[in-house]
């Protein structure tokens, strides 16, 4: 098999927007360990993939996705002679930006961030500003180039049946959409097919698993002999074709027949999964609670500046804890962007379903008026 080269120099791939002395883990795995760390990889675990169902363990989180991707990743690459630890350390960190409740509170994001003249929300762009700015108390992973561009460029959500990498240096700094985004090298290739092939099977297993698909048609026939009946069969025979199909003049990519099965299956798992009248129901509902989050948010911010008090007086963790946030990045966000217009949206784009739930009810049920009621005589006494 002709080897594959990436097209920039590996100093260049290596480079970090800080200086350090590389250790004996290599550069590539230190970035794994830095991630799998930092907080924003620990929320991931409440983070909906596609379906909210946390009471039911067996339905995919945001976490096992990243997991899921880092290893079929890395599967690819042993095969094709490339680097599996550069594609495992991107395929942890892909999602790192990602919302909670999934697609549905990715374009609650958004919309709120257009409403507010900042442009497009995309996870791809802000999994990247998480690992450059926000993660690390505001000081950033410090990531390896070949690795955040293998974040920024993955777009699972597109899909093509072959990809040679772009070969160019970015500047990630000035990177504000996905649009025309290619990866610098063959493991971000390698990654944003690795993203596809992991959500492509499991999002059908678990649609059949919680009954969203019992009134559905069954997938085309032809669709399954060609890559498989179960999420197991789905992931092998389409690493498998990669793997076969790939080489260095093509790009990596698909057989002609399998890319036109994966695309059936695409389009089906659309139209009966995430266009299902369930999931636009939740839309709803969480568009509410991340508006009010939102709202309580910025009303904080006007009342009260920076004044500890005012946060203080308002009696419930979500107030103390934005403040805290608010005072630890604020001078990172002046330095960066010149004023703090983006904080609010952020926090609540890192929040996990959990905490964004919790947030909601420490807004709406004052247990501090209680407890203070109950102190008093008259709160107890009983009025016939």
């Amino acid at each position: 098999m002709e080897k594959f080269i990436n097209p920039l120099d590996g100093s260049l791939l290596t480079r970090r927007e800080r200086e350090r002395k590389e250790d004996i883990r290599g550069a590539y795995y230190r970035d794994t360990t830095a991630i799998i760390h930092s907080s924003p990889f620990s929320r991931l675990k409440h983070k909906t993939q596609v379906f909210f169902a946390p009471a039911n363990d067996h339905i995919c989180t945001r976490m096992e996705h990243v997991l899921h991707v880092a290893s079929i990743a890395s599967t690819i690459c042993r095969p094709l002679g490339l680097d599996s630890e550069l594609s495992w350390a991107i395929g942890m960190g892909h999602d790192l930006g990602h919302t909670p409740f999934g697609h549905v509170g990715e374009r609650i994001i958004s919309s709120l961030f257009r409403e507010r003249g900042l442009g497009v929300f995309q996870h791809e762009v802000n999994s990247l500003r998480v690992v450059r700015m926000l993660a690390n108390h505001g000081r950033g992973l410090n990531l390896c180039y070949a690795v955040e561009d293998g974040i920024v460029s993955h777009c699972g959500e597109k899909f093509v049946q072959r990809i040679i990498p772009s070969g160019e240096v970015k500047d990630l700094d000035a990177i504000t959409s996905i649009h025309g985004l290619v990866p610098s090298t063959w493991e971000g290739v390698v990654v944003r097919f690795s993203d596809s092939i992991a959500y492509l099977g499991r999002d059908w297993e678990d649609a059949r698993r919680l009954g969203l698909l019992d009134d559905a048609p069954p997938v085309d026939s032809e669709v399954v002999k060609l890559i498989g009946s179960s999420n197991s069969e789905i992931i092998n025979n389409l690493v498998n074709d990669i793997i076969t199909s790939s080489s260095p003049d093509r790009g990596i990519g698909f057989s002609d027949d399998i890319f036109a099965a994966v695309l059936e299956m695409k389009d089906y798992n659309y139209r009966y999964i995430y266009r299902n009248e369930i999931l636009e129901g939740y839309t709803r509902y969480f568009t509410r609670l991340m508006r009010l989050i939102v709202s309580y948010l910025d009303e904080l911010v006007s009342s009260y500046g920076y004044d500890k008090k005012g946060y203080d007086d308002e009696k419930n963790m979500l107030a103390a804890g934005f403040y805290a946030h608010l005072v630890e990045l604020k001078d990172r966000y002046i330095e960066r962007e010149g004023d703090i217009s983006r904080l609010v949206l952020d926090y609540v784009a890192g929040m996990s379903d959990n905490f964004a739930l919790d947030c909601a009810n420490e807004i709406l049920k004052p247990e501090h008026l209680n407890d203070r009621i109950e102190q008093s005589q008259r709160g107890k006494w009983f009025d016939a």
